[in-house]
């Protein structure tokens, strides 16, 4: 594969942040009544605040955006166990080295995200997409668009590397090539990507010409 830029999920992808995810939104669903598997199976990849108002039918928004502030607040705090997935410090290291431009993409809002960035010890991108700054979030292609855009470069120069299926859905939409890292053996979407991994340790990045740079496999 060739690219001249990446864009990368957060969640699942850069950062393995599935306790504390799963800790917030399980409070959280057991304090409305709800069934903790159901608000999970649902949340992955997605605004919080998408979440709140599917599972939050029929309520005033004024209290949805509270509930929205609280679960924020939690989420921000709460980085135990939050740490990079094998590969991520050291592929973010080799794109910088190489000077491959690339952006953190994800539904996050700006204290959870930063946090969990944080937590992960990764090196900080010049461009970080965070829910504030897209009206649509995944599986809409807005999130993507707008981070291929920030690069200066046209969604089918960029790979998308994203674990999520909504991140893969909106990846795909918005026209880039897709990784899909951590994935759902059944996740919408997955029979079109362009590259199935279990690991970001599996890439291997080399410069190309023309401004583009090359994607391959590890031998090991």
């Amino acid at each position: 594969m060739k690219c001249k830029g990446f864009l990368f999920d957060l969640d699942g992808t850069l950062v393995d942040s599935l306790p504390a995810v799963e800790r917030a939104w399980s409070n959280w669903a057991k304090s409305r009544g709800l069934d903790p598997e159901e608000v999970l199976g649902f949340i992955h990849g997605k605004q919080a605040i998408t979440s709140l108002r599917h599972f939050m039918q029929g309520e005033s928004e004024e209290v949805i955006q509270e509930q929205f502030r609280l679960l924020e607040k939690t989420e921000a705090e709460d980085t135990v166990g939050i740490s990079a997935l094998p590969g991520a410090v050291e592929l973010l290291h080799r794109l910088n080295e190489l000077s491959v431009p690339w952006a953190i993409v994800t539904s996050g809002s700006v204290p959870v995200a930063h946090a969990r960035h944080a937590a992960g010890e990764l090196a900080r991108p010049e461009i970080f997409i965070t829910a504030e700054l897209v009206a649509r979030g995944k599986p809409n292609p807005d999130p993507y668009l707008l981070g291929a855009e920030k690069l200066g470069l046209k969604p089918e120069e960029c790979v998308v590397v994203e674990d999520a299926p909504a991140g893969i859905l909106s990846g795909l939409a918005a026209g880039c090539k897709v990784i899909a890292v951590n994935a759902p053996d059944d996740a919408p979407g997955l029979d079109k990507v362009d590259l199935v991994l279990q690991s970001l340790a599996a890439l291997q990045i080399e410069a190309g010409q023309d401004n583009e740079f090359i994607i391959s496999l590890t031998n090991g």
